[in-house]
């Protein structure tokens, strides 16, 4: 086929296209794309679910069977069903365990969190050597808790601690850190702030570095000052980044084990009335000293129950913040 023009030869005409068949995929095709798009991405993530499964799902499982026995060192097994929970519920020392952590989590958990999204705003900002002092908080992290422990049982020492040495200035009596309760607390409570202060904090200003800098120039335009930029625009942009640390040290704070018992030589006992100990320790107490296997089982499984409710108030109360409902 050609085209005739009015001044000059005949053009002729591109061919039509030919339409091209395409072929069904065939089986092999198929069983491929389904591998790539369904299969793959639960064979990535495997791992992870089978090691939770094996040290995670397994002991849960496994505990909570032992909780309706009572057993032994020696092997014997006597069904219980909930005795074990009726008999905790009724325990003197086991109350007191949880008041004990209770107490602390709250003394070590509130302050910790402040003083580490006051440290991440300051770290935020530019200055020479920013680098080394960001590494710098996270020295205590990576500090040996017993080295911990013997440095902070001097400073609470009644007799010769600097804590005390320095409240004599203002005419206090020396205090007994560890024979009493409120004291132990606080004393136990500065150790866990120490250490974990600084790590929440670098947690806290990487969430920090992810809010777009537009917002702060826009609400210095509009004559907002730094404290109002804190509270309006960072405070609420680190929800995510909040309820993560949360409930990170929700669960930190409830399972608190080794700071009270390096505070106390060691010991499982938590004072001589029990005054500092926590429901962890309780636990192994029960388990490993006295060898009550199923009591123990079954109060592991009621702090897993403190920790369950103590997470869900806790991220409530955060995703309440910026006026989220």
């Amino acid at each position: 086929m050609s085209l005739h023009t009015e001044s000059g030869p005949a053009i002729a005409a591109p061919p039509a296209p030919r339409r091209q068949r395409h072929a069904a995929p065939g089986p092999g095709r198929r069983f491929r794309s389904w591998l790539d798009i369904k299969a793959v991405p639960y064979i990535l993530i495997s791992p992870y679910f089978l090691l939770f499964a094996v040290f995670g799902l397994f002991p849960l499982v496994f505990t909570f069977w032992y909780s309706l026995y009572d057993y032994d060192l020696t092997g014997t097994e006597e069904w219980a069903g909930l005795g074990n929970y009726a008999e905790l519920l009724q325990d003197g020392q086991f109350w007191t365990a949880v008041v004990n952590t209770l107490g602390m989590f709250v003394i070590a958990t509130v302050p910790q969190i402040l003083l580490a999204l006051m440290l991440a705003n300051a770290l935020n900002k530019r200055f020479r050597g920013q680098l080394f002092v960001r590494m710098g908080v996270l020295l205590p992290l990576v500090t040996s808790v017993v080295a911990v422990a013997v440095v902070f049982t001097q400073l609470y020492g009644r007799d010769w601690g600097m804590i005390n040495w320095v409240l004599s200035w203002f005419g206090v009596d020396p205090i007994d850190w560890k024979a009493e309760r409120l004291p132990s607390w606080l004393a136990i409570s500065t150790m866990v702030d120490w250490r974990w202060t600084g790590y929440n904090a670098i947690i806290f200003l990487a969430g920090m570095q992810t809010i777009p800098r537009d917002l702060y120039e826009a609400a210095a335009i509009d004559g907002a000052s730094r404290r109002r930029q804190f509270w309006q625009i960072t405070v609420p942009m680190l929800r995510p980044t909040m309820i993560f640390v949360v409930l990170n040290s929700t669960i930190g704070g409830l399972t608190l084990f080794a700071e009270p018992i390096m505070f106390y030589g060691g010991r499982i006992e938590g004072g001589s009335n029990n005054q500092f100990q926590t429901v962890a320790m309780f636990i192994v107490q029960k388990g490993f000293n006295e060898f009550e296997y199923g009591y123990a089982s079954g109060a592991a499984w009621l702090l897993f129950l403190m920790i369950l409710i103590g997470s869900l108030i806790n991220f409530m109360l955060i995703r309440r913040i910026g006026g989220r409902k």
